[in-house]
């Protein structure tokens, strides 16, 4: 049970990563391919979902973006509920996905967006180590315990 919650642990901090480079990624991308005289809007989006015919490499990038937003990162932190009750990471997420979904009208959400990210991949990590240096401590008590005698 500890291993499946240091891995699920590590598996958010390592997808809220992912999340971090693909958007950039695209970003670049996508100030390259508007530089060359490309236009942005929400056809290009709708457009390569759809076709699958992507104007740019890097408009991947705001696809997976969505698609790991939306369902592997919220799926991961109720797996890690579910295992252990890790309800700041669940919280986290929460407030990470409706963030992410205000910036469409409410830019300015976006910049809270990415700061929460931070607090998020912190998070993670400290829940995956947490145990992890529990565990010594935990051992040592344990091995006390048994040589004291009563």
């Amino acid at each position: 049970m500890k291993t499946a919650y240091r891995v699920l642990a590590y598996l958010v901090a390592a997808e809220v990563a992912v999340q971090a480079m693909v958007m950039v990624w695209a970003v670049a991308g996508l100030s390259k391919w508007v530089d060359g005289g490309g236009v942005f809007d929400k056809a290009v989006i709708e457009g390569a979902a759809e076709s699958g015919a992507m104007p740019f490499p890097e408009v991947l990038g705001i696809l997976v973006h969505g698609i790991n937003g939306t369902f592997v990162v919220p799926g991961l932190a109720l797996a890690l509920l579910i295992v252990k009750w890790a309800v700041i990471v669940l919280v986290l997420v929460v407030v990470q996905g409706q963030l992410g979904f205000l910036g469409h009208d409410l830019p300015l959400a976006g910049a809270v967006h990415g700061l929460n990210a931070f607090a998020l991949f912190g998070v993670a990590l400290y829940a995956g180590r947490r145990l992890r240096v529990a565990a010594p401590a935990a051992v040592e008590h344990e091995q006390t315990r048994v040589a004291t005698p009563v």
